[in-house]
């Protein structure tokens, strides 16, 4: 018996020797002072010994462990101090190097062009109107002179919640809603979220609005276009080409889509303008007089128009980008604009 922890202690110390780093250390003492190790597996033993060499043994036994257990301690200590002395020089940082500067994020280039627009009619002497996204009936479609058998008004192309209230289909709604409250004159745009049952390159579910209203007495269809132009000379530049074309809207008489050369394809045609080299900005048109009946303005006193756009489509023509989808597709990239 004496012999086996004799021989236990040396081999121990040998391999303590030999250890390179804390798992190798932890091993060995797993391997001979664990619960399964070879010292423990002697100590269990003691049962089996003679009562006359039992305290020989016994005191013998604690003298090894102990050994083992200080050497452990020793050789653990000096072990740290080597890996925290590795990781420090590892970690070495030279306080004469340049700094890094961080990456700071910017506004959203759809969040830049709501901005922007807004500031451009501000300064033409607009102020904003918001309204609820989730609409009635009335609001949506009945006071915008849209008949009930309106496609608009089907559920393949309006998001209902229940029957009569559904999610906004455009921001026009709130031009009711501005002239139940307020007598002319009236001049006010209205930014904000719509929903449509629609998705493609240059449609999206939920997509980014601007409704416009001016409302007096003596308004004209030259007022609405010299404002229109004027925004799109200040968006796009100067030399921006323009197309303003017969339309129909149920809310709008006359009406008129206005259109600006395509600038992802400079004109010459491509998937996003379908190949015409013109993209559709926004429509527009006179108030029909039927929308001034329902919010108890008199059509024979005040004329006024109207014309909404989406932001979404302006800023894929403002940085040539051609499909609306990757405005959502969650790209830190549009946060470096």
């Amino acid at each position: 018996m004496q012999d086996k922890l004799q021989a236990i202690e040396t081999e121990a110390l040998e391999e303590l020797c030999s250890a390179k780093n804390l798992v190798e250390a932890d091993s060995i003492r797993v391997k001979y002072l664990g619960k399964k190790g070879s010292l423990t597996e002697i100590l269990k033993g003691m049962k089996d010994v003679s009562p006359e060499e039992r305290p020989i043994i016994g005191q013998l036994a604690n003298k090894v462990k102990e050994h083992i257990t200080s050497e452990l301690d020793i050789a653990i200590e000096f072990m740290k101090v080597k890996e925290y002395e590795a990781k420090i020089a590892a970690e070495f940082i030279d306080v004469t190097l340049p700094g890094r500067k961080p990456i700071l994020g910017k506004k959203h280039p759809l969040t830049q062009i709501a901005d922007e627009i807004v500031s451009i009619f501000h300064g033409m002497g607009f102020q904003v109107a918001e309204g609820p996204e989730v609409e009635i009936d009335y609001y949506n479609f009945d006071a915008l002179n849209m008949p009930e058998h309106h496609p608009s008004r089907d559920d393949r192309d309006s998001m209902y919640i229940t029957d009569g209230m559904l999610l906004r289909t455009e921001t026009s709604a709130v031009q009711i809603r501005v002239m139940e409250r307020q007598k002319p004159p009236v001049r006010v745009i209205v930014p904000g979220k719509v929903y449509r049952r629609d998705s493609d390159l240059t449609h999206s579910p939920m997509f980014q609005q601007v409704e416009g209203l001016m409302v007096d007495e003596h308004i004209r269809f030259s007022d609405l276009k010299g404002i229109l132009v004027s925004f799109i000379k200040q968006m796009f530049g100067k030399n921006t080409k323009y197309r303003f074309m017969p339309d129909f809207f149920p809310f709008t008489e006359p009406s008129a889509q206005v259109l600006i050369g395509c600038t992802v394809c400079s004109g010459n045609g491509c998937k996003t303008c379908s190949g015409t080299g013109w993209l559709e900005i926004l429509g527009s048109g006179l108030v029909d007089p039927e929308v001034f009946k329902a919010v108890g303005y008199d059509p024979e006193k005040y004329t006024g128009f109207a014309f909404g756009m989406g932001i979404e489509r302006v800023a894929m023509l403002r940085y040539g980008i051609g499909n609306i989808r990757l405005f959502y597709d969650n790209d830190l990239r549009f946060l470096q604009f």
